[in-house]
């Protein structure tokens, strides 16, 4: 699928940073729904004030993180986010930090706010608010 057009559906700035390097349609057989699993790869670039040059890249961790519906059918995005080791001290890993979670959810940020408003987590919401 093109870049251009999935732009308008993820959340903003997520292909500045990500590579989709896979968009599966799946079935979930024990409740017969099915759903898109769509793969993005971090793209191999610090972010921030660190030097490049003294980090080399050192594996992946996986986040999967459920979007917005697209035509009915669940999405999942699945991120291969990268971390970084200072060659010089193999003890110091860092990451690059982005927004797109929601804090203690497995949303997407624009999804978590949505249903927020929607009223389906309205409960928690509002018990953590007032």
């Amino acid at each position: 699928m093109e870049s251009e057009y999935l732009s308008h559906i993820f959340p903003k700035g997520l292909l500045e940073h990500f590579k989709v390097t896979a968009f599966i349609e799946l079935e979930n057989i024990a409740e017969k729904t099915m759903f898109y699993e769509i793969h993005l790869e971090e793209n191999n670039k610090i972010l921030g004030d660190y030097d490049q040059n003294l980090y080399e890249s050192k594996g992946f961790t996986e986040v999967v993180l459920q979007d917005f519906p697209i035509r009915g059918k669940a999405v999942f995005l699945r991120f291969k986010r990268r971390r970084w080791r200072l060659k010089d001290d193999k003890t110091k890993i860092i990451r690059n930090d982005f927004s797109f979670v929601a804090v203690g959810s497995g949303f997407t940020q624009e999804l978590s706010d949505f249903l927020k408003d929607s009223g389906r987590y309205k409960g928690r919401y509002d018990h953590e608010h007032k």
